[in-house]
């Protein structure tokens, strides 16, 4: 019996080890998808009561699919210039941090790594696709095919992870799933969704109001969504000066309007109105996960690590809580 075992032990390794082969290359592509099947996951509820599972799930696609054409469409036309102005801006804001903190050295010291790496690693990241572009339309048609197939049968494949609790530990494993479901829900129906969705409104207000061409605004809408993910900073930092400059360049009445749209599409009425309502108050979430989250994260696994870095420090937070409940218990 032992033998046998082991035999096994030894074949579901290997097993294992082939499909890490096999998905390795294709994991971001898989990630993203399944993280955005779990953001818009309600919205196709609501509309399959009306137009049923199959024709939601390719109306949600299909609009996935035209969001990543022009994705594809604006990479190939702006990369090269995103690239360069948005590791500028990341040395700038950097240079301004040290300027702040100029009496801690440490701080400076570990700033000034930081900056380096991240402006290495982005621009690694990028140049990696610049020259592939191959790679990349095949990865965007992964993401889509991974999307609709998980989108289609979210029902099953949650019925085979609750499957796979064992029964011994049947209560741990539904109290873990339960306090995850509530860390994803704050890391990604929240904080990065509207990180994002601010990050967008902010670079169409720089390109309307004139401040930057569509590269830099582009640019200034990552900044303001990485900004916007990081604690006790947020876009003002970005739009607040842009309002001085374009006051000093264009008038006082395109300022004020620009701050108007600003204030309402940025910051901070999306935090009063938008984030209240589109999950629960954020629970477990503090500048440690928020910093090391991010930035590991972008380290580690590029620019899907800001996505991958956060969650796995959240669930990490998760299951140390529960560890502890169930020691207390003991």
């Amino acid at each position: 019996m032992r033998s046998e075992t082991v035999v096994w032990a030894v074949i579901s390794a290997v097993i294992i080890y082939l499909i890490w082969l096999v998905i390795q290359p294709v994991l971001s592509p898989i990630i993203i998808a399944l993280v955005i099947v779990y953001v818009t996951y309600p919205f196709h509820v609501r509309l399959e009561r009306k137009v049923g599972s199959r024709k939601s799930a390719f109306i949600l696609t299909t609009i996935l699919s035209i969001l990543s054409f022009l994705f594809i469409l604006g990479f190939v036309l702006w990369i090269s210039e995103v690239k360069y102005q948005l590791v500028g801006y990341l040395e700038s804001f950097f240079n301004w941090l040290q300027s702040v903190t100029v009496s801690s050295q440490t701080l400076n010291e570990v700033l000034v790594a930081t900056s380096e790496g991240v402006s290495t690693r982005l621009e690694r990241y990028i140049i990696s696709y610049t020259y592939s572009l191959p790679r990349l339309s095949l990865e965007v048609f992964i993401m889509i095919f991974v999307y609709y197939g998980a989108l289609l049968n979210v029902q099953e494949i949650m019925e085979e992870v609750y499957a796979l609790i064992p029964a011994t530990n049947r209560e741990f494993g539904l109290r873990l799933i339960d306090a995850t479901r509530s860390t994803l829900d704050t890391l990604l129906k929240s904080w990065l969704s509207l990180s994002v969705v601010k990050g967008s409104t902010a670079a169409l207000g720089f390109w309307v109001f004139g401040i930057a061409q569509p590269s830099g605004a582009i640019a200034l809408g990552i900044l303001v969504a990485i900004l916007e993910l990081l604690p006790l900073l947020g876009g003002w930092m970005i739009w607040l000066p842009m309002a001085f400059y374009l006051g000093r360049s264009g008038g006082i009445l395109m300022a004020l309007l620009f701050s108007l749209y600003s204030a309402v599409a940025v910051s901070p009425a999306p935090d009063i109105l938008l984030a209240p309502r589109m999950t629960i108050k954020r629970r477990g979430l503090n500048a440690f996960i928020s910093l090391v989250g991010i930035f590991g994260g972008l380290w580690a696994f590029g620019l899907v690590g800001i996505i991958i870095g956060p969650v796995a420090l959240g669930l990490l937070t998760t299951v140390a809580e529960e560890w502890k409940n169930m020691v207390k218990e003991v």
